[in-house]
């Protein structure tokens, strides 16, 4: 009997040395999906609102290169042509380049013989018009850039809400499933919320300073232009 117990022991103790232990694994899907309803509606939005900022960044941002993209040799060609008298062909020009800079040069142009404050003017206000152009859409990322961890953190505040409903329901028995579903909430909708806003902030950020060098570029040939107007003949 004795060696029919010790046999039973060392076989159980076998067992247990073999058994490995399992290491729970959690995708991003599960994770999500642990949510709850409130928590998936929210990173859905969220979703939504990354998709739209990678857009307007990708697109405003091959935009804007487009616009800074211009001839060195292009004012060169202007004053010449300025100073031969050859309006139509500096006019021409600035119709091939197609470029702010050139729409701001064409408007200048057409304000030959008019006093010099006129032209400035004219300039000036096609230039508002320019970087009116350029900035489209990009108030938006600012906006999902402050909106989105507004909106996380609105998920954690329902989730922390279900966990503490559970809590207050259970009874005294506390449901660990349904109260690791309110903290899911919590934690991803934060997480998800502050990925999307960092993530808007910097691609807003990075087209303010490209809008601001093509906004200087057009200054700086506009005073040049200017300038060549305003000297003696």
């Amino acid at each position: 009997m004795l060696n029919i117990l010790l046999q039973s022991q060392e076989e159980g103790t076998a067992l247990l040395t073999d058994a490995e232990p399992v290491e729970k694994t959690l995708s991003i899907i599960e994770l999500i999906s642990s949510g709850g309803v409130a928590g998936q509606v929210i990173i859905a939005l969220l979703f939504l609102m990354l998709v739209g900022a990678i857009y307007i960044y990708f697109e405003r941002l091959f935009a804007i290169k487009a616009a800074s993209k211009i001839d060195s040799n292009f004012m060169n060609q202007i004053k010449d042509h300025v100073s031969n008298g050859k309006i139509d062909s500096a006019q021409l020009l600035c119709a091939q380049v197609n470029s702010p800079v050139s729409r701001l040069i064409n408007k200048g142009i057409s304000r030959i013989g008019k006093p010099l404050a006129d032209i400035n003017t004219a300039i000036e206000n096609a230039g508002r018009l320019e970087v009116y152009s350029l900035e489209k859409n990009v108030s938006i990322l600012a906006t999902i850039s402050g909106a989105a961890p507004m909106i996380g953190f609105l998920g954690t505040v329902i989730g922390m809400i279900l966990s503490i409903f559970e809590i207050a329901n259970s009874g005294g028995q506390i449901d660990i499933k349904l109260l690791a579903d309110g903290l899911y909430t919590a934690m991803t909708t934060t997480v998800a919320g502050l990925i999307v806003g960092i993530v808007a902030y910097m691609a807003y950020n990075h087209l303010v300073v490209k809008t601001d060098k093509v906004v200087y570029q057009m200054e700086a040939n506009s005073v040049e232009f200017l300038d060549h107007l305003n000297e003696p003949t």
